[in-house]
């Protein structure tokens, strides 16, 4: 059977709508206002829309206030999440020292680099030697890296943001990379997925973030030995259900998103050829809201984090071209889970400028 059109339009213009505000039953919301804001970028990028649907000083804008969630201190810089726990009228002078209680956060500096990238910023007021010493004050005895420098939470999904942020500086610095890869290592489960942290369960978002960071880190194209990786597709091909869905977990209800993390994880396997397309983008298809937007499961309301990575995995596994153009989307990189101009951009304008060692002679 055909399917349905994918509104992209409609998808960006729910996207568009949260940028600009909120209601106020989302202000929970506020603690990761910044990894938001990637998702609803992420979604105007991959969809091709973000030219049509934004004017130039909005972008300008957004650069603007990203660039105002930058803070240091003693353990480095890096991103915090929003303003929100900073009092609206506090007096700056340069680089804003944070308080403890709004330290930058590993997950909303990797969100914020990819936004400005999509942004097309230059990346001039980045405090790349601030950002390494921020990683180092991360990472944990047994390799693994928190949520804020001390404390916070540590798994896998910190762990990966610390590995994609490396690649974008181009500088491995800011870590102890044989300890980190041993954490990772140690999260693999019997199932042949992996858990946020040693002995936990498999789960499809912590298994993407393994891989993709074992191949950021490695450089080989199958980081798995041969027995690892069967065992590995084999569980991620499995988590796809009967209506074309991912699951998380075994034996739980597909949901949307999981079609992103356990379709690049199987992308970044070269194993992508293993999903039933066609009934993914079915299944996306059915999340979609009349009014824009991609809900984890059909008849629930929509949400920029579903909505993105709903558009993620179409643009890494789409279906048949004869479904038309409305399935057909920017190519995306698996490994940084950015459009490809925009990996290409980040990989070119953050790491820090090359000396020409002849310059002075």
């Amino acid at each position: 059977a055909s399917l349905p059109p994918l509104s992209k339009s409609g998808h960006a213009t729910h996207c568009k709508r949260c940028l600009s505000g909120l209601p106020s039953s989302q202000v929970d919301i506020d603690p990761a206002k910044l990894a938001l804001s990637f998702y609803c970028l992420g979604s105007l990028d991959v969809s091709g829309e973000l030219e049509k649907k934004t004017k130039d000083w909005e972008r300008e804008q957004w650069r603007e206030w990203i660039w105002s969630q930058q803070t240091h201190g003693h353990y480095g810089t890096g991103f915090r999440a929003s303003s929100y726990m900073t009092a609206k009228h506090s007096v700056r002078i340069g680089l804003e020292e944070h308080s403890g209680h709004d330290n930058p956060q590993i997950i909303m500096t990797y969100t914020a680099l990819l936004s400005l990238s999509i942004l097309r910023d230059d990346f001039s007021r980045l405090d790349r030697k601030g950002l390494l010493k921020f990683l180092r004050s991360c990472q944990n005895i047994d390799g693994s890296f928190s949520s804020e420098p001390l404390g916070g939470d540590s798994d896998l999904r910190t762990t990966f943001c610390a590995f994609a942020i490396s690649t974008m500086l181009d500088d491995w610095s800011g870590m102890d990379v044989a300890n980190a890869l041993r954490f990772i290592c140690s999260c693999r489960t019997y199932e042949g997925g992996y858990g946020q942290s040693p002995f936990g369960e498999a789960l499809g978002g912590t298994t993407y973030c393994a891989l993709a960071a074992l191949r950021l880190a490695t450089k080989q194209p199958d980081p798995l030995s041969l027995q690892d990786r069967q065992k590995t597709v084999r569980w991620l091909v499995q988590n796809q259900a009967s209506n074309g869905g991912f699951s998380g977990r075994t034996n739980k209800d597909a949901d949307a998103c999981y079609c992103f993390w356990c379709g690049a994880s199987l992308h970044v396997l070269g194993a992508g050829d293993l999903v039933d397309k066609a009934a993914m983008s079915s299944f996306i298809a059915s999340c979609q809201f009349k009014y824009g937007g991609i809900a984890k499961v059909p008849g629930e309301h929509p949400d920029p984090y579903h909505t993105y990575l709903s558009l993620a995995a179409v643009a890494l596994l789409p279906p048949d071209s004869s479904e038309g153009t409305s399935w057909a989307l920017c190519p995306l990189d698996p490994l940084l889970n950015a459009t490809d101009q925009t990996s290409s951009w980040a990989r070119a304008h953050i790491p820090a400028p090359k000396v020409d060692d002849d310059a002075g002679i």
